[in-house]
């Protein structure tokens, strides 16, 4: 049995041991080692990564109590050095503590507790006993588990019998009967865990709340610990700063000089919807006037497929005709007709787009397409006029 060295200390980063089993099951290459710091997958937490005689290990997992480590390759000696990726290590323990930090204090501020927790890449999520969480609430859930973080209380774990852990104030009563692992908050909380944990709730860092969502009717609070929350600190402020620059404007008049934006951009588009429609009543005439038989086609160079669709709708309206028109530079055609041409549009392009790398459809009227080049949207427009001509 492999010995665990991760709780014996969660700080141990580098080791030296020998290899006591080389394993090739149907999903890669794996190793058991007389010891390890490495942490399998479980209780929410994600394996250790790092190294074993420079061979970087893939996936770490449990199997019938037995650590097995995946690797690239089999080492060459039997004693080897491993070595933890400790960034990834200490962001778990950060995270996991936080975690325990903040179950315990939602149970006690907000009454609700903990059902799941998952930690993954970008942010860590518990799920709550609870079926709203207003922002007043969340705000205040924050400030108090930060609070506990900045009175640095020590996180100890040891293990006790069935017995013991009968006579302490657990938040759940564990599965296992024998050797239960139990982590201890100081003044906080006790819980069965198996998981690796700091010394002390300052080394969490900062614990940052990002939103609370309705799941399943329950709420989902994200969170971020540590590392984690300061890098998310710094994106947000880089973006605050960008938008400072654009706007030329300090960052705390940024909302009030957005707000001022938001409305300056509505009356242009206002004023530009006047433009476009004097506009298109002038194209509509004019392509009106030039048109040969009952069919109007035109190319634009960049006209957008939005725009495109009022002109069609505007020269159907007006006329039995029949209107196709391709825009270059966004490799888009828009068919449509008005009257009684007997002409389905959604059913001709059905028919024949997939001849042309084409994608789109539409009802009878009016229908539209996006082609994956410009040539290829050009080759079905002057096909399309050939046949509706």
């Amino acid at each position: 049995m492999t010995k665990k060295l991760y709780y014996e200390s969660t700080h141990i980063r580098e080791w030296e041991t020998r290899i006591i089993h080389k394993l090739e099951r149907e999903d890669g290459t794996y190793l058991v080692m007389e010891e390890t710091a490495f942490y399998p997958h479980g209780g929410g937490q994600p394996c250790d990564l790092g190294w074993i005689d420079k061979i970087p290990v893939l996936d770490v997992v449990q199997v019938e109590g037995e650590i097995l480590h995946k690797v690239e390759r089999f080492p060459e000696k039997e004693e080897v050095g491993c070595r933890l990726d400790w960034n990834r290590r200490f962001d778990h323990m950060q995270h996991h503590s936080g975690q325990h930090l903040l179950s315990a204090i939602c149970l006690e501020v907000c009454q609700a507790e903990t059902l799941s927790f998952h930690l993954g890449q970008d942010y860590a999520t518990i799920d709550i006993a609870r079926s709203d969480l207003p922002q007043d609430q969340l705000m205040m859930l924050e400030l108090e588990v930060n609070d506990q973080v900045y009175l640095n209380r020590k996180i100890t774990n040891y293990v006790v019998s069935r017995e013991q852990a009968a006579a302490l104030p657990l938040v759940k009563q564990p599965k296992v009967t024998d050797d239960i692992r139990i982590v201890e908050i100081e003044g906080i909380e006790y819980n069965a865990c198996g998981g690796t944990h700091v010394s002390a709730t300052g080394e969490i860092g900062m614990i940052k709340l990002l939103r609370a969502e309705k799941q399943k009717g329950h709420m989902r609070l994200y969170f971020k610990c540590g590392y984690r929350a300061l890098k998310e600190f710094n994106a947000g402020m880089e973006i605050l700063g960008s938008l400072s620059v654009r706007f030329n404007t300090a960052k705390e008049e940024i909302l009030d000089r957005i707000a001022k934006w938001d409305q300056e951009q509505k009356q242009l588009q206002a004023e530009l919807n006047v433009v476009k429609a004097e506009n298109d009543a002038y194209l509509a005439g004019k392509l009106l006037a030039e048109r040969q038989g009952s069919l109007i086609k035109h190319v634009f160079a960049d006209k957008p497929l939005k725009d495109m669709q009022n002109l069609a709708d505007k020269l159907t309206e007006e006329a039995e005709v029949i209107v196709l028109f391709v825009s270059t530079a966004d490799q888009k055609v828009v068919l449509a007709q008005g009257g009684q041409s007997g002409l389905a549009c959604g059913a001709f392009f059905k028919q024949y787009l997939a001849d042309y790398r084409g994608k789109g459809g539409g009802s009878d009227k009016i229908a539209q397409a996006g082609f994956a080049t410009g040539e290829d949207a050009m080759a079905f427009y002057h096909f399309a006029a050939q046949s509706l001509s």
